[in-house]
């Protein structure tokens, strides 16, 4: 683990290589998994104000779902609040492009201007998953390997794209540029092949 501010980052957010092969997983980690996107305490209430902008491009299922409860729900294993699932496991505000891919239906209302909020930054980060401890004071950032994206992994490998990199606008947003200029800075100190 590498220190930077009061952040633990794994040396796989560094050393890494990764860039979404959508063609190939079709956006699948918006229905695998057993349980939905972590949320920061925060977003729950920016959820609920953006619902009525949202909903228009979801399935019929969501939006019943939607239209009695929130879009989120504690979840014992986590720890968080996360979105809810639907019936077949996948994330109440995912949609289906016209090519058969996954996408966030938050992200579609924020990208035609119709909401400030552009997804939960878990999903923004992801394949990087941040884990709070208050009690520590600390931060930890963890590469979440998983084989659905071993796409990705051999894409990244070959544009040469490090994790990190490819999360960038993801780590700003959540951290702030300063952050991510420190951590651009370590990884070209510790592994200048991968981070010229």
């Amino acid at each position: 683990m590498i220190a930077i501010q009061d952040k633990l980052i794994s040396e796989e957010v560094l050393k890494s290589y990764f860039a979404c092969e959508l063609n190939a997983c079709k956006g699948a980690c918006c229905w695998e998994g057993d349980f939905g996107a972590p949320l920061q305490h925060d977003e729950l209430s920016m959820l609920d104000k953006i619902t009525g902008s949202v909903i228009q491009y979801l399935p019929e299922e969501s939006v019943k779902v939607l239209r009695k409860e929130s879009g989120y729900e504690w979840n014992e294993d986590t720890g968080t609040y996360v979105t809810r699932l639907r019936k077949n496991a996948s994330c109440i505000y995912m949609i289906t492009g016209e090519d058969g891919i996954a996408q966030c239906g938050i992200e579609r209302a924020w990208k035609n201007g119709e909401s400030e909020f552009r997804k939960p930054i878990s999903c923004h980060l992801y394949p990087i998953r941040v884990k709070e401890k208050p009690e520590l004071g600390f931060t930890a950032l963890n590469y979440d390997r998983w084989s659905i994206c071993s796409a990705a992994c051999q894409s990244g490998k070959k544009i040469r794209m490090p994790l990190f990199k490819f999360v960038k606008d993801a780590l700003v947003r959540r951290f702030g540029e300063e952050f991510y200029l420190e951590l651009e800075a370590v990884a070209r100190d510790l592994y200048p092949a991968i981070n010229p």
